[in-house]
């Protein structure tokens, strides 16, 4: 195919990657833990630990994992944790001991909980003490064999790990009691197997590192089966779009806000940056933005992930202004889409642009980025990254011509191997030459650029005319008083459905009217909102995306309220 893309590259990107000599993601960050070992790697709530200990402590999981629990290549072990420095601790040393990682949202319910549990077989099980409650009431319809606990202060020495522990669980109240008879402590089990080598178990491209769930939004959540060959593609693939747009590396400090059990986070922070021998600051609980921005007052840093309501939450909350980016050099958006209102307000304040990249749980993630030199914001997801191919097809499959609309299909070493024990579904999205349908509703550019419109199922129909969500959130969140929004098709009679905008106000003066003739101002007549919402706050996803599914059980009816 005519990879147009190209042609738009930054210099020193090249077209493709070569992984035949990295064997499997611990091999991919083994940089880190030779030349940089003394420096400090991982920071959180005072800690600072550097890779020589994450190493070491990795090696006694890794240990405790194979010698201590009897696990062998290719079992699964579940990690359940907010950010933390056990996490990073937790995933290097199971993947050394060749085992499948199988994130865990520690907010999930004791049902969705379950389902990941039994569905990936899970053998094992990290969590957060604080979550212990939730698994007490499946764990005996579950395989899990042994729990493991932690507390979030653990890692810290005397005192502070008392402290923290004590003030988390007495004070703040934030875990409620449980029992799980047979627990073994994370630091018992780090401290039996302290100074152990790594467990020798040979681990290459088509083993499967991660079981990934997706989000669940539409049926059961599935997990995606990311390869380590998968998952060395990405990291090298965002290497070299990082270097060869001329990322150079400095005492550099990515801010991890972003959970790690995401695959976002997993990938871009603690893989990716990780390679590039950065330090990563993680924040526990990103939701508390007077805490976050507390916290990052106290570094200097270069470089911050994130979705847009977490950009758009910190351009909001006191105090954003006064933090120093002197050395602040990247910032990078993905999730969902970013917004040119948010994007334009961030450069103003932090004078760093917002870059937009693309990509999803089963692309490992990243499938599209803008080029780091990019000094506006631009609307568009970026270029396929190296060794990437995208194409926009029609309902029947066909390619079509520069410029139309139909759904993106990516194809790359980044795309899953499939999904767990559900190859109908599999073969739903990736068909006989290895393409990608994404699901989403895209157009392609001359130059290659590729810009998303929607997702397919998020489409709104009024009277035959496609109206697009993410349109009509752009023009409604630029009203200075909309702090953020979310579109969704209600039923009609006359049109089939009309468009509804739930909104979050910033002044109470905003009134129904106001933002309808303000919407009005910038869309024709059928994009409109017919009917608007005022809410406190919209219902989100763990990492801050918008549930549209949740929107439309919640505010499905065809009617304004102030």
């Amino acid at each position: 195919m005519d990879k147009i893309w190209l042609q738009s590259y930054p210099s020193g990107v090249p077209e493709s990657i070569d992984i035949s000599a990295v064997p499997n993601v611990p091999a991919a960050l083994s940089g880190a833990f030779g030349e940089t070992r003394d420096r400090v790697a991982l920071m959180h709530m005072g800690l600072e630990m550097s890779f020589a200990d994450w190493d070491r402590h990795a090696n006694a999981f890794a240990a405790y994992l194979t010698t201590g629990l009897g696990l062998g290549k290719g079992d699964r072990v579940a990690i359940m944790m907010p950010n933390c420095s056990q996490y990073p601790i937790a995933v290097l040393g199971a993947l050394r001991a060749g085992l499948v990682v199988v994130n865990t949202n520690p907010l999930y319910t004791a049902r969705e909980l379950k389902h990941q549990l039994v569905d990936a077989d899970v053998s094992a099980i990290l969590l957060v003490e604080n979550f212990g409650h939730t698994l007490q009431e499946v764990i005996a319809e579950t395989p899990v064999k042994q729990v493991i606990l932690t507390a979030l202060g653990d890692m810290h020495g005397f005192p502070k790990r008392q402290l923290i522990n004590s003030v988390v669980r007495y004070v703040k109240k934030m875990v409620p009691a449980f029992d799980l008879p047979g627990a073994v402590s994370f630091r018992d089990a780090l401290a039996q197997h302290d100074g152990a080598a790594a467990p020798t178990v040979s681990v290459g491209h088509d083993d499967i590192a991660f079981l990934q769930y997706t989000g669940g939004t539409t049926g059961v959540a599935k997990g995606a089966m990311l390869s380590h060959g998968n998952m060395v593609a990405n990291i090298l693939q965002s290497e070299a779009w990082l270097r060869g747009g001329g990322w150079e590396d400095r005492d550099d400090c990515v801010v991890t806000a972003l959970p790690l059990y995401h695959i976002f986070a997993l990938t871009a922070n603690l893989m990716t940056f990780t390679r590039l021998g950065a330090r990563q600051l993680l924040i526990s609980n990103p939701r508390d933005m007077p805490g976050f921005i507390k916290e990052l007052k106290k570094h200097r840093f270069t470089a911050l992930t994130g979705v847009n309501t977490l950009f758009n939450g910190l351009l909001n909350t006191p105090g954003f202004e006064e933090v120093d980016f002197s050395d602040f050099r990247c910032a990078l958006g993905g999730g969902m889409a970013v917004q040119r209102a948010v994007a334009e307000k961030w450069a103003a304040v932090t004078g760093v642009p917002l870059i937009e990249a693309y990509g999803l749980t089963e692309t490992s993630p990243a499938a599209t980025i803008n080029p780091i030199t990019q000094t506006e914001f631009n609307g568009s997801i970026g270029l396929p990254i190296p060794s990437t191919e995208a194409c926009v097809r029609d309902e029947n499959g066909v390619v079509v011509p520069v410029g139309e609309v139909g759904e993106l299909c990516i194809r790359g070493p980044q795309v899953m191997a499939g999904y767990w024990r559900r190859p109908e579904e599999t073969a739903k999205v990736i068909d006989a030459d290895g393409w990608f349908s994404t699901g989403d509703i895209a157009r392609m550019d001359e130059r290659g650029y590729c810009y998303i419109v929607d997702r397919l199922k998020d489409m709104i129909l009024v009277s035959g005319f496609n109206v697009y969500p993410n349109e009509v959130e752009e023009i409604a969140v630029s009203h200075p008083d909309v702090l953020e929004v979310g579109v969704i098709g209600v039923p009609d009679e006359r049109s089939g459905e009309a468009v509804k905008l739930i909104a979050v106000r910033q002044s109470d003066d905003l009134t129904v009217d106001a933002l309808k003739a303000f919407c009005r101002e910038q869309l024709t007549g059928y994009k409109t909102p017919d009917y608007i919402q005022f809410v406190d706050e919209l219902p989100k996803t763990n990492v801050g995306k918008i549930l549209r599914r949740e929107l439309r059980d919640a505010f499905g009816e065809p009617r304004d309220s102030e």
